[in-house]
């Protein structure tokens, strides 16, 4: 009568619920997951997943992130590979490297790093450099 099999669930991500660093949570140490990812603490690691990673306003990462996509409205501190699209909200602050198939940038974001793009595998990709910062506007 109360059966879970009568109700399809909804799963919005892969690996199940989303994971959250919460504020004034700090973490150090490595994280490997299939869901979501969200930050809204610090976290001085590495962090991979096949679905996607949140930074968010008050949020802040050093250390290495892989992922699928990624929103970033707090601040990133290293190594970024995005497979699929990055999008920069404008009170991003990114310093480091990052390579990533699709960006999306709000006026206002600080992108301090080297950047290299590109489709897929086997596709020549777009490299450019920035070695000092910048503001989007």
């Amino acid at each position: 009568m109360f059966s879970d099999k009568q109700k399809p669930r909804a799963m919005n991500e892969i690996g199940g619920q989303p994971n959250r660093i919460e504020k004034n949570t700090k973490i150090k140490g490595d994280i490997i997951s299939e869901a979501d990812f969200r930050i809204d603490g610090k976290l001085d690691g590495n962090v991979k997943t096949s679905g996607k990673v949140v930074i968010g306003k008050d949020g802040y990462i050093h250390g290495k992130v892989e992922c699928v996509n990624a929103d970033i409205e707090g601040s990133f501190n290293g190594e970024l590979l995005v497979s699929d699209l990055l999008s920069l909200k404008s009170s991003a602050v990114i310093e480091g490297t990052v390579s990533v198939n699709k960006l999306a940038v709000e006026p206002g974001a600080t992108f301090n790093a080297s950047c290299s793009m590109g489709g897929g595998k086997g596709t020549a990709g777009l490299k450019s450099s920035n070695n000092g910062a910048a503001k989007a506007s």
